[in-house]
């Protein structure tokens, strides 16, 4: 029979697969009343902050692509992952999803699968040239503050394309299409004009840039727990969720 203890530390990994069954059933109801397939709208779970062993459970039901804000805190769980089981960490996707300082991009570039807040030329070109020779072009989303806020990172919408353009032209990377994190917002119908706004840009760079691209920009990093149903709405494929996946996140 198992202690108390033993139950008490079980308790929250089993309510964190509880959460992610319930989110994914819910993405793929919502990309299906979209339109899309259900199989559509890939989940990243935002771990910042959370413990590798919960992020390691979650892996084993399935949940490979994680979302990580700071780099050091990231690169520990990624070595301390493969120590704990190198298989499963081989299969996990990681995410880089926060703002960029230039003192990290080497790490950025040598450690994560994905880049999320691309809102630079120079930031771009130290990704591409720190990007290890041997390994997969780096996939990169440009980060497109629609809002307008001047607390966040991101470029303007009118900066999106040149950005775009400098980018095809970096080798260690390749441009797959853009994120987005709008202003907070309750209404649904706001919250969709915003990231549709995005999709339409996205849409429009393909258009103009055509041939010049690597591939075309397929991947809308839109929607986060708050908004994640307008933001399939109005065509996410990868949304990013933290708490509702993980619960609260440890002091």
């Amino acid at each position: 029979m198992e202690s108390t203890e033993s139950n008490a530390e079980s308790a929250p990994d089993a309510e964190a697969l509880e959460r992610l069954q319930h989110i994914t059933d819910e993405l793929a109801a919502l990309a299906k009343a979209s339109g899309r397939p259900a199989d559509s709208v890939q989940l990243i779970a935002v771990s910042k902050r959370h413990p590798l062993a919960r992020i390691l459970t979650l892996a084993r039901a399935g949940q490979h692509a994680f979302g990580e804000n700071y780099v050091d805190e990231a690169v520990e769980k990624m070595q301390a992952a493969r120590t704990e089981d190198a298989a499963l960490a081989e299969s996990i996707e990681w995410h880089f999803i926060g703002r960029i300082q230039s003192n990290k991009t080497r790490a950025i570039a040598e450690h994560f699968d994905w880049v999320h807040s691309v809102d630079r030329e120079k930031i771009a070109r130290r990704l591409s040239d720190h990007r290890p020779t041997g390994r997969a072009p780096l996939n990169c989303l440009i980060e497109v503050n629609v809002s307008g806020e001047e607390s966040k990172g991101g470029v303007p919408p009118s900066a999106v394309r040149a950005l775009a353009e400098a980018m095809c032209t970096l080798p260690g990377i390749v441009l797959r299409g853009l994120m987005a994190l709008p202003a907070p917002e309750t209404d649904p119908s706001r919250q969709q004009a915003a990231f549709r706004e995005v999709a339409m840009l996205a849409a429009s760079i393909n258009d103009d840039l055509g041939d010049a691209l690597k591939a075309p920009l397929d991947v809308l990093s839109m929607g986060t727990s708050g908004d994640y149903a307008a933001a399939i709405a109005a065509g996410a494929t990868h949304v990013r969720i933290g708490t509702a996946v993980f619960g609260a996140r440890p002091a």
